[in-house]
């Protein structure tokens, strides 16, 4: 009797497991619902996600939604306040420190991508550290798995402030994904459907592609005159009902995990934490006004694939202007649809007093013949350039980049001073250039 027990037991057990083998696979099953977001906050490094900590802490607990973070780096490189630990090994520890302090507030979605740690200025050395191709593969990969609807990142400006390069880089990328993540020519490999997604030995990503639907900057600049009227602000102390403190609080409590960059003190994180949380407006493919809520004509639903208005050669003649990245945001800022950036504020870069600044021109000659050039500078009293401005031929159809290194005046410290360049060519202007700049140190190679 026990023996016809124990067989039919293993009849079933066998006809169960075949049945499992024969049931058909379902090719084409719904994106990983685990990672969806509302908001995907991409920043340059672990503690960067601390600007907005109230505002994410909030949305969480009072609004239900969902956030995951992507980090451009692992913070590889800077002071160690806590340890001896240095490079790949201080990497290793800011990541955990970023999952501890995430998760202080319900965030358990983070990533952290391959980019260096390069402190500095210029946003285009970010980019050339950090692979710009690969980095912004990375990133889309990231918005089509997490399908956002929201994305939230630092604005991609050069002000006077932090102003950090992998900052600037973050927002440059999160801009070009916004843009590219719904183009079905992206990087098309990662929206290659697998032949067998059950099989070893296979390809294709099988994403599918996503357009997020609204785009929104924070600025670690020390002027906030620009903010106002140009995107909405959150009060930080209103109460949590879970944890019965302000949210400033959740927010500095979210610092405290960061011990290898403990360089707050309990009166500036106080007055960092309690300051209103400040966005400014990106775009919208949902309507909504600019300082309207950021979940303002937000739907659950996907929308269509909306193709930037994308990058325009200029028009033919001589062109004069400031080059680096100056130049770089000056076309990237319409080609993605955000011109109206240009308007928050003039040209500007910060010097520390006595030290030299890195200024570029760039003169674009796109007429068909050689044009010679003349470059006047105008600098403050005391204030010197190497090399003198000086006069220059350029071939047709081609630019110029001409570098000037402008040392300050010790006098002028903590104030702001223009610095004024012109072109001419044939004895008529064809351009002119302004470089508002603040005399004081800020810590970060230019």
């Amino acid at each position: 009797m026990r023996s016809s027990v124990l067989c039919l037991l293993l009849i079933l057990i066998f006809s169960c497991l075949t049945a499992a083998r024969s049931r058909p696979q379902d090719d084409n099953p719904p994106p990983d619902a685990r990672y969806k977001a509302d908001i995907l906050a991409i920043f340059g490094h672990p503690d960067d996600e601390v600007e907005v900590a109230a505002f994410l802490a909030q949305q969480i607990e009072l609004q239900h939604k969902r956030v995951a973070v992507v980090y451009m780096t692992r913070g590889n490189s800077g002071g160690n306040a806590a340890g001896l630990e240095q490079a790949t090994a201080l990497g290793d520890i800011r990541e955990m420190e970023a999952r501890h302090s995430l998760a202080s507030y319900g965030i358990t979605n983070a990533w952290f991508l391959h980019g260096a740690d390069t402190p500095g200025a210029d946003v285009l050395h970010s980019l050339e550290a950090w692979g710009h191709g690969r980095a912004l593969d990375e990133i889309v990969r990231l918005v089509r798995i997490t399908r956002p609807g929201v994305i939230i990142t630092w604005l991609p400006a050069y002000v006077v402030g932090e102003n950090h390069e992998d900052h600037q880089g973050s927002g440059v990328l999160a801009t070009e994904a916004f843009d590219l993540a719904a183009n079905p020519l992206a990087f098309p490999e990662q929206l290659e459907t697998p032949r067998n997604r059950a099989a070893i030995n296979n390809y294709g990503e099988g994403l599918r592609p996503w357009q997020p639907k609204k785009i929104y900057y924070v600025s670690d600049a020390d002027h906030f005159d620009f903010y106002k009227g140009n995107g909405p602000e959150y009060a930080t102390g209103q109460l949590s009902p879970s944890k019965k403190v302000p949210y400033s609080r959740i927010a500095a409590n979210a610092w405290t995990f960061y011990l290898t960059q403990n360089d707050f003190s309990d009166a500036q994180l106080k007055e960092f934490t309690e300051a209103p949380v400040r966005f400014i407006f990106g775009k919208s493919l949902v309507g909504g006004t600019p300082t309207g809520d950021v979940f303002e004509g937000i739907i659950s639903e996907p929308i269509a694939y909306a193709p930037p208005r994308g990058y325009e050669p200029p028009a033919p003649g001589l062109r004069f202007d400031l080059g680096g990245p100056w130049a770089f945001y000056r076309e990237f800022w319409p080609a993605h649809d955000i011109g109206h950036l240009k308007e928050l504020f003039s040209p500007e870069a910060q010097v520390g007093p006595g030290e030299s600044l890195w200024v570029p021109l760039l003169i674009r000659n796109n007429t068909e013949s050689p044009r010679d050039i003349t470059l006047r500078v105008t600098l403050p009293p005391n204030w010197t350039s190497k090399p003198e401005p000086s006069s220059l031929t350029i071939p047709a159809h081609e630019s110029a980049s001409v570098q000037l290194t402008v040392t300050s005046s010790v006098a002028d410290k903590n104030a702001w001073k223009t610095l004024a360049f012109e072109a001419d060519s044939k004895g008529q202007k064809i351009g002119a250039a302004s470089l508002r700049v603040k005399v004081a140190g800020n810590g970060l190679p230019q």
